[in-house]
């Protein structure tokens, strides 16, 4: 037995002792291949198959053996015993957080002291009360600071923490995602490089990940470590600052900030203070660009609150410099797209966290394939900075307006630099194909030459598929179903000729879907704009459109749907010539000498196949906007009597409800063409998106707790005509011409028959959005004491 444990001790003392990077953070690693990956998780022993091996890996990393010991790490010391005192020492005493505090000192002071001057006293008597109550609020304020910092400063003062981190997420991962976490050798290389000077100088990396799952905070703290780079400073959500979790998370370099910081002046302080102080100190930081998980399998909109205070580092010349690395995380299966459908079709929200994930043993049992991490090549803040202003020529960085067109394009920057270097996973393949067909379900063949054809497309147009390591893309397809049998199944009737599969949850794989929109957006939409005269039939010459025709409906669609879409750079024109250009290249468009665009004869030789490939990517957006504009009809005033006119104010969030109501209940009549359009994730961006064009005003109160208002602006009220109300005026010229884009349905070309069963839906719901919220009611009575008072 000696002997057994003896030599099964060897072994992985063998297995690992040549493994780790971090024994020599200086170490090159010698290329065969730029295209070389590399798989960093490593099958563990299972305590109940052999308990031994099991507990000889757990004390390899109890005692630091090889690279779990986390010793000599690229970057800037963490993980010592007075690491966390000294980060709050140097953000509770920096000037910035002690002028906040005597300036709130001040003020509290005077105030109380003005109260107290009424009672005759003399100015001496007065100077000194004041004084003493300055000393005792600045004492409490300096209290509230010291709460402010303990809860959010992350604690990296104690190694052991990290590398039990590392043993029992290597554990959680290889369960989860059996097939490994992947990443391409050449770019890490490169960001060791980059690590290495950053260090000698003090400077820190800013990843920049994509947001998909909970799961993307594990993944990327366990490479660096794996890798041996200093481990990230993460920002996240208080949500995730749970009992036990919490103070695990934070040991291992997580800091939980609040959503919405308000009018809290000295919280906004502080953390504005810790961040750079990080950056000064030269620790690594990790924020999600888009702010939170995408429910949508795309990029969101960026969110730029942690990257506005490392720009205005950089600005102000406190900070000299700091290198932004987009990072892409791609997953064969994410945890939690059941809950996302759910809440995007408003359901109540699922109450889940990190530790409900990882604790979840049915989830551990499961075996959802791989993770794909790629990075981009990291760039120089200041470098960023020196470019913009130079391209964009004088700019007065001290005006706020100037300094957000520079903060909105380092995040689109970003963004833009994520989706070029996504991998595009099986999943997002199959669930692509599967969406983009006509007809019940697909057989095995056709689904095998369809996602042939994708992948051949995705990687001449410089996209990234998943490598598939030798493997036939039958054995791929077959991989992926069986991985996703509850959103994609087999026809199990009996006399199929082949195997046949169909989509169980549309709804759901649609997320997979989105994962491939940014390869294809702008051809997308070009063909859209081409459907309006495709959809009328006829002869090929019936079927075409002049050129500048379809760049005006381009340029209409490119407009409406630029919050939800990321473009290519170079303007709508320069994009559609390109656009356009590729689209016959690839027989899809035809192009004449006298300036008419048309389907290729190839194109319909096939059944348009490719054509409607790309329409079906971009159609459920246009559903949702066409959706959001029918709904607001239900903002006009009730048809009563005595009625007022004028638009009616609703309660956001509870006439964002009824909008779902309203696009469910067209859905399930025939009026609508995909469930997916009534999320409300798109519907919100939808909304945004009119208020930018004035269709509608949104007004933002604070009390009872923060809400929104929703109306019409004067321009867009609809009408009545004896008292009923009309598919005509401004609102419905923009709901007709977004429906123009359409795909064809029950009814769809006879426009007044969908206005009748629309408008009359719009009626019942004005009626409610006319009746006050809980919201507006308190609104209501706060006005009148206000009232009463005067």
């Amino acid at each position: 037995m000696a002997d057994d444990t003896r030599d099964k001790l060897q072994a992985l003392m063998e297995e690992y002792k040549n493994s780790d990077p971090a024994n020599n953070v200086r170490q090159q690693v010698v290329l065969q291949d730029d295209n070389e990956h590399r798989n960093l998780t490593q099958e563990p022993r299972r305590m109940r198959e052999d308990p031994v091996a099991f507990m000889l890996n757990l004390g390899l990393h109890y005692r630091g053996t090889g690279w779990r010991g986390y010793k000599t790490y690229i970057g800037n010391k963490i993980f010592y015993p007075e690491f966390s005192p000294r980060m709050k020492s140097l953000v509770l005493n920096s000037e910035a957080v002690q002028k906040v505090i005597d300036e709130l000192a001040d003020r509290q002071a005077e105030r109380l002291a003005t109260v107290q001057k009424k009672k005759n006293i003399s100015e001496q008597e007065y100077q000194r009360r004041m004084a003493r109550q300055r000393k005792a609020l600045r004492k409490e304020l300096e209290a509230v600071a010291k709460g402010i910092a303990d809860k959010c400063v992350s604690t990296m003062d104690d190694i052991r923490n990290v590398r039990f981190f590392a043993f029992a997420l290597n554990n959680i991962l290889v369960r989860l995602y059996h097939q490994g976490i992947h990443i391409k050798e050449s770019q890490w290389v490169e960001l060791k490089r980059i690590a290495l000077m950053a260090q000698q100088k003090k400077q820190s990396l800013i990843l920049a990940p994509c947001h998909k799952s909970h799961i993307d905070y594990l993944v990327v703290s366990y490479i660096f470590f794996r890798l041996g780079l200093q481990i990230p400073h993460i920002v996240a959500g208080e949500n995730l600052d749970l009992p036990l979790l919490g103070p695990f998370l934070k040991s291992c370099g997580a800091f939980f900030i609040k959503r919405e910081w308000g009018g809290n002046g000295l919280y906004k302080t502080i953390m504005e203070e810790y961040i750079t102080t990080l950056l000064l100190e030269g620790m690594n930081l990790e924020c999600f660009i888009e702010g939170t998980r995408s429910r949508l399998g795309k990029l969101l909109s960026p969110k730029l609150g942690i990257v506005k205070i490392v720009l205005d580092a950089i600005i102000s010349g406190r900070v000299s410099d700091c290198f932004i690395v987009p990072m892409s995380l791609g997953y064969d299966k994410i945890i939690e797209t059941s809950s996302y459908a759910n809440e995007l079709l408003g359901n109540p929200k699922e109450k889940e966290s990190l530790w409900g994930l990882v604790t979840n043993t049915r989830i551990l049992q499961l075996k959802w394939g791989r993770v794909d991490v790629r990075l981009s090549k990291p760039f120089s803040l200041r470098g960023w900075l020196e470019d913009q202003l130079n391209m964009r020529g004088s700019m007065d960085l001290t005006n706020t307006g100037q300094k957000s067109i520079l903060l909105k394009s380092l995040g689109y920057r970003i963004l833009s630099d994520i989706n070029a270097i996504s991998v595009v996973m099986p999943s997002a393949l199959l669930g692509t194909v599967m969406l983009t067909l006509r007809g019940r379900g697909v057989g095995r063949s056709e689904l095998i030459r369809r996602v042939d054809w994708l992948t051949r497309v995705i990687r001449s147009k410089g996209g990234q598929v998943a490598e598939f390591y030798g493997m036939s893309t039958g054995v791929v397809v077959d991989r992926t179903v069986s991985i996703h049998k509850d959103l994609i199944a087999e026809q199990k009737v009996k006399d199929l000729l082949e195997p046949t599969f169909y989509c169980v949850n549309p709804f759901e794989l649609s997320y997979y879907r989105n994962q491939v929109i940014h390869m294809f957006v702008e051809e997308a939409i070009a063909c859209v704009a081409l459907y309006t005269v495709v959809k009328l039939g006829g002869s090929k010459v019936n079927q075409r459109m002049r050129y500048t025709d379809l760049l005006e409906e381009i340029s209409f669609l490119s407009s409406l749907l630029k919050l939800d879409m990321i473009y290519k750079p170079g303007g709508v024109e320069n994009n559609t010539r390109r656009t356009v250009r590729w689209l016959a290249d690839n027989d899809v468009f035809e192009v004449t000498d006298d300036g008419w665009v048309t389907l290729s004869d190839a194109e319909r030789a096939c059944g348009r196949e490719n054509y409607d490939f790309l329409c079906f990517l971009i159609w459920p957006f246009i559903d949702s906007y066409w959706l959001a504009a029918v709904s607001l009809f239900s903002l006009a005033q009730p048809n009563r009597p005595s009625g007022t006119t004028g638009p009616v104010k609703a309660d956001m969030k509870v006439f964002s409800n009824r909008a779902q109501a309203l696009g469910k209940t067209l859905y399930y009549q025939g009026d609508l063409n995909y469930l997916e359009a009534v999320n409300k994730e798109t519907l919100s961006t939808a909304f945004n998106r009119y208020q930018e064009q004035d269709i509608i005003t949104i007004q933002r109160h604070p009390t009872p707790k923060p809400w929104i208002e929703i109306s019409l602006t004067d321009h867009y009220v609809p009408e009545r005509v004896n008292g009923m109300l009309m598919p005509q005026g401004a609102l419905w010229d923009l709901a007709d011409r977004i429906g123009k884009f359409r795909m064809e349905g029950k009814n769809r070309r006879d426009s007044q028959t969908v206005s009748t069963r629309v408008l009359r839906l719009a009626e019942i719901l004005a009626e409610e959005n006319a009746t006050p919220s809980a919201n507006q009611k308190t609104l209501l009575k706060k006005r009148s004491a206000d009232k009463s008072k005067l």
